[in-house]
């Protein structure tokens, strides 16, 4: 399905919105929020400028916007207005000298008095504050499609006054500002971004490299998806309406496709049923509103599906609550969709806590039903999907293994055997890793363990007792080189390596 079918049209059949930064009423945490905003680049891509006329390429720029927790601002310092978000706007939109009375018009903004009024808004981050001590989580946002990196700037504060650490970058095309139309090349480029801002975040002394989530709205839900299917380090998935239910045949376009990689926690807050009349308006496939292959598709994550019944697509997006027009034919008032919109963050921020920090409170809140978290019961319709076990593979028993140090390690496989009866471990990879761990001086005494259970495993293989000689013999343990030499010898007479060694070792 094209990307635009899913897009709202808001043009005659508009009124204007009446809506504020303070009546979403989002509760901020204890952090002070810190925002900056800089311009990097890829040299690993190039791009044009689309107005610049010259037609030079250049390294592929990345604007970031990051929203941090900070330490306590200094005395007289003033938040930023709503118009400081929308100066980011026009640099990434390529228009940085357009004078600022025009910035509504130009971006097809009503220019009424309230959207005027939300300009001068306060909003409650500072910029270029210190950063605060500590490691905290990290969130890479992807926007919606061609959208600025600072489209939902309220959620993106909201969290990290909370305690996380908000990169986002704006949606752009592979080789110049615009998307071709939300193809499988527009979703690689833009998950190729989602990993620039990773990178990016390493350079960060207090982000928790450990803790990585992505959270994209509309086509950025899409690309996330992509992004984590390539990377292990992300560790959970919020999707806001994301393009991953409407364009799941996209994705599975992409070379890097394999949804049994998608096992970790999984979030999907989707928009209200389209009604009858903007789906024969705006051609829009009725199935839409109950069809989620990918949702059904999961198997090893454990997931969350939400639909909010007062909110329609463009109003999971800070700039959408406040400037977009209003659909009258399907829209919910403003103070609807303010409450909405500021539930849509609460289950955000609910969820990166159960996921990313462990935290009680956040996996109670999920589990509940809406009206427990006191929620009104006709706000959100909410299903929940547990994993299938996977198998226990070799990886996590030396993820194990390594947790105990790599001591008793006989015990431990009995004791996982037990929980995982169909667990293998094959002898080659246990070779491996012994080898690998004793011609490492630093890890020496781990490699002689995994061989002691290697052999416990495969007491008739010459192989793995002539490794472990080989492992006494690079620690300097001549007798015990001799012993499993001669074991080896015994299970496998043509062996060579051990008849050598052995007439070394004994002269």
């Amino acid at each position: 399905m094209c990307i635009y079918l899913i897009w709202i049209i808001f043009e005659a059949n508009s009124v204007f919105a009446q809506t504020s930064l303070k009546e979403i009423g989002l509760e901020h945490g204890s952090h002070t929020v810190g925002f900056t905003h800089y311009l990097a680049s890829d040299s690993t891509r190039t791009y044009k400028r689309i107005f610049d006329w010259n037609n030079n390429a250049i390294p592929r720029p990345i604007p970031i916007s990051i929203w941090y927790p900070s330490k306590d601002k200094l005395k007289g310092t003033k938040p930023m207005q709503v118009l400081g978000y929308m100066e980011i706007l026009k640099e990434e939109e390529e228009w940085e000298y357009l004078p600022n009375e025009q910035i509504l018009n130009w971006f097809n903004y009503a220019n009424t008095t309230s959207n005027q009024n939300h300009l001068k808004e306060q909003t409650t981050a500072y910029f270029g504050l210190q950063s605060k001590n500590g490691k905290f989580p990290v969130i890479v946002y992807a926007p919606s499609y061609q959208a600025s990196s600072i489209e939902n700037f309220a959620l993106c504060t909201y969290l990290a006054s909370h305690g996380y650490i908000v990169l986002s970058s704006p949606s752009r095309g592979t080789e110049n500002r615009f998307l071709e139309g939300g193809t499988e090349k527009d979703m690689e480029t833009q998950a190729r971004d989602i990993e620039f801002l990773i990178k990016e975040a390493s350079l960060l002394p207090n982000a928790d490299l450990d803790q990585i989530a992505t959270m994209g709205f509309s086509f950025g839900g899409l690309s996330n998806v992509l992004s984590q299917m390539r990377n292990e380090n992300i560790k959970a998935i919020v999707s806001l309406d994301g393009s991953i239910k409407y364009q799941y045949n996209t994705l599975k376009k992409s070379p890097f496709f394999d949804i049994k990689k998608v096992d970790i926690p999984f979030i999907h807050m989707a928009q209200k049923d389209i009604s009858e009349e903007v789906m024969k308006e705006d051609n829009i496939n009725p199935a839409l509103n109950h069809q989620f292959e990918f949702y059904d598709s999961l198997v090893y994550s454990r997931a969350y599906q939400l639909k909010f019944n007062h909110l329609t697509h463009a109003y999971f997006s800070t700039l959408g609550v406040l400037f977009q027009e209003r659909d009258k034919r399907q829209d919910k008032s403003d103070a609807e969709i303010m409450e909405s919109y500021r539930w849509v963050s609460v289950y955000t921020l609910k969820f990166l806590d159960a996921f990313l920090k462990n935290n009680a409170d956040g996996f109670a809140f999920l589990e509940n039903p809406p009206e427990q978290n006191r929620i009104r019961k006709e706000l959100i319709n909410l299903k929940t999907k547990l994993p299938q076990q996977k198998s226990f593979t070799f990886q996590d028993f030396h993820e194990l293994a390594i947790k105990h140090d790599y001591k008793d390690l006989e015990a431990l496989y009995k004791e996982t055997q037990q929980k995982h009866p169909s667990i293998q471990l094959p002898e080659g990879k246990l070779n491996n890793l012994g080898l690998q761990l004793t011609f490492n001086p630093e890890t020496s005494q781990n490699g002689i363990n995994i061989f002691l259970l290697a052999t416990h495993l495969y007491p008739n293989s010459a192989n793995l007792y002539d490794s472990m000689a080989e492992a006494y013999l690079f620690i300097g343990d001549r007798d015990n080189a001799i012993v499993n030499f001669k074991k080896s010898l015994s299970l496998n007479p043509q062996n060579q390596n051990a008849t050598a060694r052995l007439k070394q070792l004994q002269e």
